[in-house]
């Protein structure tokens, strides 16, 4: 209801400020809102070329293209001027994302038919870990401590070997992995879910950690920093993971309170002391690699541990395959059973990501959003905050609504600001530190058709403030 209600009032409010702006003349046109696409220029005026000053107008017309672009320093955006059939568009600005139908367009093709191939492989190979038995030694080993954290899920229940492995993906930054784990744990707990379309206790909780987004190697963020030059692209890396970590810890405990979760467990005191011996042993030996060290470990131990996955699961199906054969199949057949439910599975979702992203397309090129986030920004300003975390707050107010908008909030804030600078790192870390909630919800409560998500929304949105707030302490306290 809340997820409804959210989608409802951005979708409703953004068309209402569009028409607003068209009839009170701030905008020229809304066309680049249906039909516009990220980063092309943005048509603000028309004019008989009579009407411009004689200087532009006849530059205009001796340029071979007949087109001329007027740098303003001050403005930080040049102007445009396209002579065409007796008149001279003028153009200022970029448009800031996809217009709606290139959206529709590009949620199809750019995102869920390469989602679709990843859920249809790791899908293929969940199929395998369950016939050979691999996914149920794993939740047996893993039962003390997930019945404690998840109390209504059974002992040695198969999810618990999926939420799993989606947490060992998103730790290692394995995105294309951490997905398809992810969609095969929510359909698993909707098996035991007693109300199929309001999510349960134990769906919730898998939620909010998943979107807390601990991560050990931000592989992504490091590449970005590198292309912008920084000195030392990985000097983010420790922040990242103490921000996302107390993210994780925070969404444990606001469920968890919820949940009324017994948190003096013996086995959860001592999961949690191995997962931060693990998270220091880690840093400290990174810290003390040089540079190309740094780089080559975080490029290769996330690819390195998802190739050891890959053939642990087909080795073992190998040694197994007795049990494929009293199942009536093949290891082959079975992965193409689990590559079918994949597939399906993506086709599922595709509404409700379309929906939720043409709705962020929306917000975004209304100028809400702009004018929100600048509202926000000068009310920290008069607080006394650093100009140089304001500057950061764009990626951070982006990141719950769309990965791919906060990330070109952040390659521009380095940029504009450097790589290397305050606002720069700040923005790497919020990049890094938390999932894009909304998507998020839509992906793995739409997979299972949950239509209440109950207080996951609520939940996750806080925990997105607590990974801003600790980012920030952490930026300043490092850098």
């Amino acid at each position: 209801m809340v997820l409804s209600r959210f989608w409802l009032t951005i979708f409703i409010s953004s068309i209402i400020f569009i028409m607003i702006t068209l009839f009170t003349a701030n905008t020229y046109t809304i066309d680049s809102v249906l039909n516009g696409k990220k980063d092309d220029l943005i048509l603000v005026s028309e004019k008989y070329a009579e009407q411009l000053p004689a200087f532009i107008k006849d530059s205009i017309k001796k340029a071979p293209d007949q087109t001329m672009i007027i740098n303003h320093n001050t403005l930080n955006a040049d102007t445009t001027y396209v002579y065409k059939n007796k008149t001279v568009k003028i153009y200022s600005g970029l448009q800031k994302s996809d217009g709606l139908l290139p959206t529709c367009k590009s949620t199809l093709i750019d995102l869920i038919l390469p989602l679709i191939a990843y859920l249809a492989f790791f899908c293929g190979l969940m199929e395998l870990l369950i016939i050979s038995g691999a996914s149920g030694k794993l939740a047996k080993g893993l039962s003390p401590v997930f019945v404690k954290v998840f109390p209504s899920i059974p002992k040695n229940h198969p999810s618990i070997s999926y939420m799993t492995l989606n947490f060992a993906a998103n730790f290692l930054g394995l995105d294309s992995a951490a997905t398809p784990f992810g969609l095969k744990a929510m359909e698993s707990l909707q098996e035991i879910n007693p109300e199929k379309d309001k999510a349960s206790d134990a769906q919730i909780m898998f939620m909010c950690l998943h979107a807390s987004g601990l991560t050990l190697i931000a592989t992504s963020i490091i590449g970005y920093r590198a292309a912008a030059g920084a000195s030392n692209p990985a000097d983010v890396m420790l922040p990242c993971i103490i921000t996302s970590f107390i993210g994780t810890i925070a969404a444990f405990l606001i469920v968890g309170i919820k949940q009324k979760i017994n948190f003096k467990s013996a086995s959860l005191v001592i999961a949690l002391m191995v997962l931060i011996a693990a998270i220091i042993g880690l840093l400290m030996y990174v810290n003390h690699l040089d540079l190309i060290g740094k780089n080559y470990f975080t490029t290769n131990l996330s690819a390195l541990i998802l190739l050891v996955i890959i053939v642990f699961t087909l080795v073992f199906s190998f040694l197994n395959e007795k049990k494929f054969k009293d199942a009536e199949t093949t290891v082959f057949d079975a992965f193409v059973v689990g590559a079918n439910n994949g597939v399906k599975t993506g086709v599922t979702i595709f509404p409700y990501v379309l929906g939720m992203l043409v709705a962020i397309s929306l917000f975004r090129n209304s100028g809400l959003f702009e004018i929100i986030s600048d509202g926000i920004a000068f009310i920290f300003s008069n607080m006394g905050v650093n100009k140089q975390i304001t500057d950061a707050l764009p990626v951070a107010m982006l990141r719950p609504f769309s990965s791919a908008g906060s990330r070109g909030f952040l390659i521009d804030s380095m940029n504009t600001f450097g790589a290397d600078s305050l606002t720069g790192r700040l923005s790497s870390i919020f990049q890094c530190s938390a999932e894009s909630t909304f998507y998020v919800i839509a992906v793995y409560f739409g997979s299972v058709n949950i239509k209440n998500t109950r207080y996951a929304l609520g939940t996750m949105l806080l925990v997105d403030v607590i990974c801003v707030i600790t980012a920030i302490f952490v930026a300043s306290w490092f850098f």
